[in-house]
């Protein structure tokens, strides 16, 4: 028998942060390698139920280190480093909440509590802004999760990579399709990314890939899929390879950072074992849903920042800060005394 690793798991609503509930996963220990999961297969009928529901659950995968930003990370979590006035994994929830999620799972790690109370309510800083007559900013405070909105934290006790930070968000999901959203990739557009990908699976009911053209030598640093229009002009998966070569790459269309997935993938990540890097990759996963059933891709509108690199990070505050509708003109004008120094 493979050992337990307990995931504790905070519910926290915007009133008060709720009762912890705990649950067990099996087979995510060190060793998964040797795990045999029992099949899980959905009927027909039950996935016909679960492809049309509504997507109600996020999943944001927060445990990384971020050890590119160290020092600065080492004892803030990446997600919480600001573009402007609005740490990262703010912006990534406010994608998520936009496109219909009601439900927010965080996969946290050890140094990832300052996420936890980022989006707790802080009786104290209200009361001195309530005091203060600042109202806008006690209201913007008010405001960082909806009254709606459910934040649920689960502690992945073995960062064993994206494939498995997914997995242990079972419990949370349940048998029903989820974003997963990836922070490190901030991406600006009129229409949020994943609420053009909800507009897709409302349409066809599947899995769903958001995917741009990259650089053919920068394949080694994303999962790479081929695909093909199906009858209905989607384009459909028809492979999927985890940061290959430029030479093995099957195209240099990357996935990056946006899914929206059908609860069959759980059992695929069960069975899954540990790829490249040594960890159970999500890639792997969905490799193996293409036999089961159809996974697209959706070329989204918008501009990426990959924040997960420092010429991303900086691009993406230049260019926020740009965009900010208190600051923008000031910065430009001080943009354009820099260059003519």
């Amino acid at each position: 028998m493979s050992p337990e690793v307990p995931v504790a798991a905070l519910a926290t609503g915007t009133d008060r942060l709720a009762s912890a509930i705990a649950t067990n996963i099996s087979g995510l220990a060190q060793n998964h390698h040797s795990h045999r999961a029992s099949p899980v297969s959905l009927a027909t009928t039950d996935y016909e139920v679960a492809r049309m529901a509504k997507i109600r659950t996020a999943v944001f995968p927060v445990a990384g280190r971020g050890t590119r930003f160290l020092p600065a990370t080492k004892a803030s979590p990446k997600e919480m480093l600001p573009i402007v006035d609005k740490p990262l994994i703010q912006y990534a929830v406010d994608e998520a909440v936009a496109a219909g999620a009601e439900r927010l799972v965080f996969i946290t790690g050890s140094s990832k509590r300052a996420i936890e109370d980022h989006f707790d309510v802080d009786p104290e800083l209200e009361r001195q802004l309530e005091e203060s007559g600042k109202k806008d900013l006690l209201a913007l405070i008010r405001g960082i999760v909806p009254s709606h909105v459910t934040c649920i934290f689960v502690r992945q006790g073995i960062p064993l990579g994206l494939g498995h930070a997914v997995l242990c968000a079972k419990p949370a999901v349940g048998n029903e399709p989820f974003f997963v959203h990836l922070a490190d990739d901030l991406i600006y557009s009129d229409v949020p990314c994943l609420q053009q990908m909800s507009q897709h699976y409302e349409r066809h009911g599947t899995s769903v890939l958001g995917v741009e053209i990259v650089p053919h030598d920068q394949t080694a640093s994303y999962g790479i899929v081929a695909v093909e229009a199906d009858k209905t002009g989607a384009q459909r998966v028809t492979r999927i390879v985890e940061k290959p070569k430029p030479k093995d790459a099957p195209s240099n269309l990357a996935v990056v950072g946006r899914y929206i997935l059908t609860p069959a993938i759980f059992s695929k990540l069960e069975r899954t074992q540990r790829g490249a890097g040594g960890e159970i990759q999500l890639t792997d996963g969905i490799a193996s849903l293409l036999a089961d059933e159809p996974v697209h891709v959706l070329p989204f509108t918008g501009i990426r920042y990959d924040c997960g690199s420092k010429i991303g990070y900086l691009r993406a505050t230049v260019e926020y800060g740009l965009r900010h509708p208190e600051l923008g003109d000031s910065f430009r004008a001080y943009l354009q005394s820099v260059w003519e120094r």
